[in-house]
């Protein structure tokens, strides 16, 4: 079976989509749609833009979007038989699946991004990546902190993020590498996303998300917050709200799609993040990729 897969913030680069801009007049219709919904031009940062102007939250998440959901919307004979994505990645799921309009699924993305933004800058907070330790050993530790500090990413075995106050991250990391951790390491982000941080972004978007149209999907959805396969608009919508403050369970996921049936992973969207992440979780898969 064929599953496809969508990348989250982090993904972004200089120029991204621009030759599917310029090849494919679909796609260019697509894009220039996304600059009316948004009300500025997306594309021009995009293509043209640092790597600094591209790490603007309300630039990110909606640029890692639309490049995604371009590749599917223009996809010749486009039929997955099972959707997921990382994240912000689960978006761009749900409008490939047809759970939402292009046109929802970015409203939805822009004002997830204001939302975080917000609550990064309400409270000092970050993520950091930790590589070498068993998920066991990282929950424990964080659950011993005096702060708040959670597994954010179970990114595939070994790799796994943490997500929380500032002073309880940095504490967290030092007790993972007296407990044998390869690598702590803060990450450059403004927040603590996917975790009790968040829950000022969440109460925004659940109104949002609660008053937009979610329709039949046309394969099973594998949503973060619950590594399952979803087919319900109600719980899909629900699950969704959930995500902002849940983990994102991306190794639980993908081993669930292996065991319902997946035998070929194709990431959609810029970079080649989960690609890897995949080779790490499973290498019996087939995995591949369109950027």
């Amino acid at each position: 079976m064929k599953a496809y897969v969508f990348p989250g913030q982090g993904a972004q680069f200089p120029g991204m989509g621009k030759p599917l801009y310029d090849e494919n007049e679909e796609a260019r219709q697509i894009f220039e749609k996304a600059n009316e919904v948004l009300g500025f031009r997306l594309t021009d940062v995009m293509f043209d833009g640092s790597p600094e102007d591209l790490k603007q939250t309300k630039v990110t998440q909606p640029a890692v979007f639309l490049h995604s959901v371009a590749l599917a919307l223009t996809e010749p004979d486009f039929a997955p038989q099972m959707v997921a994505g990382h994240s912000l990645g689960e978006f761009s799921a749900l409008v490939a699946a047809g759970v939402l309009s292009l046109e929802d699924g970015l409203r939805l993305v822009s004002q997830r991004a204001q939302a975080m933004q917000k609550a990064c800058e309400a409270e000092p907070s970050t993520m950091a990546a930790v590589l070498g330790l068993d998920d066991e050993t990282v929950e424990r530790i964080c659950s011993e902190a005096e702060e708040t500090v959670v597994a954010a990413n179970y990114n595939c075995p070994g790799q796994l993020v943490i997500s929380g106050d500032v002073p309880a991250v940095e504490q967290a990391c030092e007790a993972l590498k007296e407990a044998g951790a390869k690598r702590a390491m803060p990450l450059p982000v403004g927040g603590a996303f996917h975790s009790p941080l968040m829950e000022p972004a969440e109460e925004v978007l659940a109104d949002a998300i609660r008053d937009t149209p979610f329709r039949q999907p046309r394969c099973p959805v594998y949503q973060n917050a619950t590594a399952q396969a979803e087919t319900r608009p109600g719980r899909i919508q629900e699950n969704l709200i959930a995500q902002l403050t849940a983990p994102v369970c991306w190794t639980q996921s993908v081993q669930r799609m292996i065991a319902d049936g997946a035998t070929e992973f194709i990431e959609l969207g810029p970079g080649k993040t989960l690609q890897g992440l995949i080779k790490k979780i499973d290498r019996s898969v087939s995995i591949s990729g369109q950027q």
